[in-house]
C-alpha cells in the first residue's frame, strides 16, 4: 500500500489533474537518464526527464505476494541519448529503473509507483519494447553456491586467481577481414593454439565498437590468420582494421583448469562427485571379482 504525500493528495482530490509519467533509468556504468511522456521536459533530484522521447507504456501488473510485478515500454528510438546501438551493444541491459507519477505543474508532488530492473528488450527497425522487472525478480535468481561438476568462478576473478593480464593468456589483434557481423579473420594471434580464445572475450579497442566486449564462441588458425566468431553480432558493422584485445576461454572443467591454466588448486567445482552410474549401481551376488556384495554399475 503506498501513502500519497499531502500536496499530491490535494492535488488528486481536486479532480483537475496534471499529471504525467517520469522513468528514470541507472545504467551500471552509472549513466542516468530520465524519460516522460509529458510534453515538456520535468527535472527532480538532478534529473531531467526528456520529453517527446516516443515513450509508452503498458499497465503496471503488480500483485500482493512474491510474483514479478512488470510492464513493458515501447518507444522509438528518437531521443539523442537513447539510440539502438546502444541497446545492441547490452549498456542498458540489467539497468535499475524507477518510474514516478509526477504533477508536472509541480514536480515536488510526485509518488514512486515501482523500482525494478530492465529484463528483455526487443528492437524493430525503429522502435524497441523493453521489460521492466520489479524487484521480485531478483528472488528468481540462484542464490550461493551449487554443487556441481563444474566450476562456478569466473575466469580470472578473486575466486579463481588466474591473472588474465599474462601474456600467456591475453593477446591483441586486428581485423583482416569481416565476413559478417559475428565473425571475422584477425592478425597477430598466430602464437597461440587452436581453440586458445574459445569462450573467452573480445574487447574492442578501436572502430565502431570501440569499448564493447563479446563473448568468443569459435576461435581456430588457418595459414597464421586467426578465424573468430562471436556469440552475437556486434551492433556495429566490423570493418579491417578494427583493433581489439583477446582473453583465454575455460570451459570451467578440472582437466581445462589444471592443464590450460595451472590452477586446479582454485577449482571451484566438485569434479568427483558421484554421477549417474553410482546412484543406479546395484549389489551383485556372487561375482568373485567383486567378492559378493560390491557395488557394481
Amino acid at each position: 500500500m503506498k501513502t500519497l504525500p499531502p500536496g499530491l493528495q490535494a492535488h488528486l482530490s481536486s479532480g483537475a489533474t496534471t499529471l504525467a509519467w517520469c522513468w528514470r533509468l541507472m545504467r551500471a556504468d552509472g549513466a542516468v537518464y530520465g524519460f516522460t511522456d509529458h510534453d515538456r521536459d520535468i527535472a527532480f533530484d538532478a534529473t531531467i526527464f526528456e520529453a517527446a522521447s516516443g515513450f509508452t507504456s503498458s499497465d503496471i501488473r503488480q500483485s500482493v505476494g512474491l510474483s514479478v510485478d512488470n510492464l513493458d515500454v515501447t518507444g522509438a528510438l528518437r531521443s539523442d541519448r537513447l539510440n539502438e546501438a546502444d541497446l545492441a551493444g547490452g549498456l542498458f541491459d540489467g539497468a535499475a529503473v524507477e518510474i514516478w507519477r509526477v504533477n508536472w505543474a509541480e514536480p515536488e508532488q510526485r509518488l514512486l509507483m515501482m523500482t525494478g530492473s530492465i529484463g528483455e528488450v526487443k528492437r524493430g527497425e525503429a522502435a524497441f519494447t523493453a521489460e521492466l522487472r520489479g524487484l521480485a525478480h531478483y528472488l528468481d535468481q540462484q542464490q550461493g553456491r551449487t554443487y556441481q561438476y563444474a566450476c562456478d568462478a569466473t575466469l580470472g576473478d578473486s575466486r579463481c586467481g588466474v591473472d588474465l593480464d599474462d601474456p600467456a593468456y591475453k593477446g591483441s589483434g586486428a581485423v583482416v577481414a569481416a565476413g559478417a557481423a559475428y565473425q571475422f579473420t584477425a592478425s597477430g594471434l598466430d602464437a597461440f593454439a587452436e581453440g586458445w580464445f574459445a569462450g573467452g572475450l573480445l574487447t574492442w579497442t578501436s572502430g565502431g565498437n570501440a569499448n564493447r566486449q563479446m563473448e568468443v564462441k569459435r576461435f581456430s588458425l588457418s595459414g597464421g590468420v586467426a578465424e573468430i566468431e562471436l556469440w552475437r553480432s556486434m551492433a556495429s558493422p566490423i570493418a579491417p582494421g578494427d583493433g581489439f584485445t583477446i582473453t583465454a576461454g575455460c570451459d570451467k572443467t578440472f582437466p581445462t583448469c589444471k592443464a590450460k591454466f595451472a590452477n586446479q588448486l582454485n577449482f571451484r567445482g566438485f569434479p568427483h562427485m558421484p554421477g549417474n552410474s553410482y546412484v543406479l549401481a546395484f549389489p551383485v551376488s556372487g561375482d568373485p571379482a567383486n567378492d559378493g556384495g560390491s557395488m557394481n554399475s
